[in-house]
């Protein structure tokens, strides 16, 4: 495949379409507990932009589609996606809602001021005029459906959409405990991911949500997904693909071995990777690798992304 963008109309489509929030982001410049940090710095980040920024600096064509504040910080946000390469002009302001924030604290996770944001007031008709079905890949994650019941629904327009449509519909698990406040997650995100054309889910997630041990395991309870990919932190991930026959074709590509500075935001880095190998035609094997590369650098960094100028 090439690196063109699709036509419609007037607008060019981008091969890659990711939709959900973004926020400013607080982190420790280097690495240490906000307890103790003398110095902060300010960056910005969300799981479906970080995939967008990624693939876009690995050479695909990506947009990202959400909702910001009409105050600063989103205006820092949008132009700091964009300034990453990635096509923006599906984003909207939202005069009414304020741009969500997070703090990193490294080796203690990530405290969350998002309550009431812009992104989180999103819903279906946020997407109406987004071409959606026109994309190679559209990616959404577990994270946007446990932002409010408006976002529930957008996701579930989503993936009507999607499904119904030659894309390829990417999913990532993504589960984060303390957003699922009153609808319990574990069904929630399963049911996306059954209609998901490809799912990412960590082994760890897949334990805690529906008491998955292994990857087969995973696999026995999500068959429907024609890609699966279960990853097993610093041991490596698992790629099963649905072969002609009917039966899975099963590739493991270990993990490479990383002094972890920070892992928030490697799961978006080995996403992206993947994606971008597989819509440029690479083999299982090349896929895994790709996502494993890309992760790689993030672990190294208190930062989502990593530092260079997008080609």
């Amino acid at each position: 495949m090439g690196s063109t963008t699709q036509q419609v109309g007037t607008a060019s489509v981008p091969r890659l379409v990711t939709v959900g929030e973004t926020m400013v982001m607080i982190t420790p410049a280097h690495g240490e507990s906000l307890a103790t940090a003398e110095d902060l710095l300010l960056h910005i980040g969300g799981a479906e932009s970080n995939v967008a920024t990624h693939a876009a600096a690995l050479g695909l064509s990506s947009a990202w589609v959400s909702a910001v504040g009409d105050d600063v910080l989103g205006r820092r946000v949008r132009h700091e996606v964009e300034r990453r390469g990635v096509d923006v002009g599906w984003v909207t302001v939202d005069p009414q809602a304020p741009t969500g924030v997070y703090f990193k604290d490294p080796g203690n996770g990530v405290l969350y001021y998002r309550s009431g944001s812009a992104a989180s007031c999103m819903a279906a008709s946020s997407v109406e005029r987004v071409p959606l079905e026109q994309a190679e890949a559209v990616h959404i994650s577990g994270i946007t459906p446990a932002l409010s019941p408006s976002c529930a629904e957008l996701i579930d327009s989503i993936v009507d959409r999607v499904s119904a449509s030659a894309a390829v519909l990417s999913f990532d698990v993504n589960h984060r405990a303390p957003l699922w406040k009153k609808d319990p997650a574990a069904p929630a995100l399963l049911a996306i991911a059954q209609r998901a054309d490809l799912v990412f889910v960590g082994l760890d997630e897949a334990e805690s949500l529906w008491g998955c041990l292994t990857p087969a395991d995973v696999r026995m309870l999500l068959p429907e997904p024609h890609r699966l990919v279960v990853k097993d932190g610093a041991v490596g991930a698992t790629e099963f693909e649905r072969r002609a026959d009917g039966d899975d074709r099963v590739t493991f590509v270990p993990a490479i071995p990383t002094e972890v500075v920070e892992p928030v935001g490697a799961g978006d880095a080995f996403a992206a990777g993947y994606l971008t190998a597989l819509l440029n035609g690479a083999d299982s094997a090349a896929r895994l690798l790709a996502g494993h590369e890309r992760a790689h650098l993030v672990l190294l960094s208190p930062s989502d992304f990593v530092l260079e100028t997008p080609r």
